[in-house]
């Protein structure tokens, strides 16, 4: 499973097409509870980008008394079924995560290496994701926070080299460019299974990419 990525910068988002607010900002990496950018559909019908929270239930809003868990990434299998997910993935509320790589680790070396997973010509790209709202009761305003769909990867060339030995394989889904509007237009959750599909391998690169320790 995805726990980190790199997002796009904002001079990135202007090959998505997308309204971006003139105060919207992230870090450079993405990690769990993190900022990072998200495209939605707006009522009007244009694209827009608006900046959530990695994670569809944030880490502060899990009850003291709870076990904490993460929703980074949403297991397409069970997303209509998962308290976390389903009001969000009955209601349509679909968006792009754009990017321009993510990070998986690999075992076959006996120990945990970090490897980066990127399109092979280097463009940002974008994965499936759900978006939800919180509003603040005292101020009426919105947060938003979202999370990254996972489908089964089992024998992909790329995705089946990550996670554990004898571990399922899975793998964010990347949505092809000429897709994005039908996704984000989607409103019937049979129908945007259609879209959870693994990417061709022949388009993706991948290599190793340790995290840099600081002295």
């Amino acid at each position: 499973m995805c726990v980190n990525y790199t997002p796009v910068t904002r001079q990135g988002l202007d090959l998505f097409n997308t309204i971006v607010p003139p105060d919207a900002e992230w870090p450079a990496e993405t990690w769990q509870d993190y900022p990072a950018p998200i495209i939605r559909r707006r009522a009007d019908g244009a694209r827009e980008t608006l900046v959530g929270t990695y994670g569809m239930v944030p880490q502060k809003d899990i009850p003291a008394h709870v076990k904490k868990y993460s929703t980074m990434n949403a297991r397409s299998e069970d997303i209509g079924s998962k308290r976390s997910y389903s009001k969000a993935w009955r209601e349509g509320q679909l968006c792009l995560v754009p990017m321009t790589c993510f990070f998986e680790p690999n075992w076959e070396t006996g120990v945990h290496v970090r490897w980066e997973i990127r399109m092979r010509d280097q463009a940002p790209f974008a994965v499936a994701g759900l978006w939800r709202a919180k509003e603040d009761k005292n101020s009426g305003t919105f947060t938003h926070s979202f999370t990254q769909l996972t489908i089964n990867a089992d024998g992909h060339p790329v995705m089946d080299h990550f996670h554990r030995p004898n571990q399922e394989k899975r793998s964010l889904v990347i949505v092809p460019a000429a897709d994005y509007d039908d996704w984000l237009d989607c409103r019937d959750p049979e129908l945007a299974r259609a879209y959870l599909n693994l990417y061709p391998a022949k388009l993706m690169a991948a290599e190793p990419a340790p995290k840099i320790t600081k002295a």
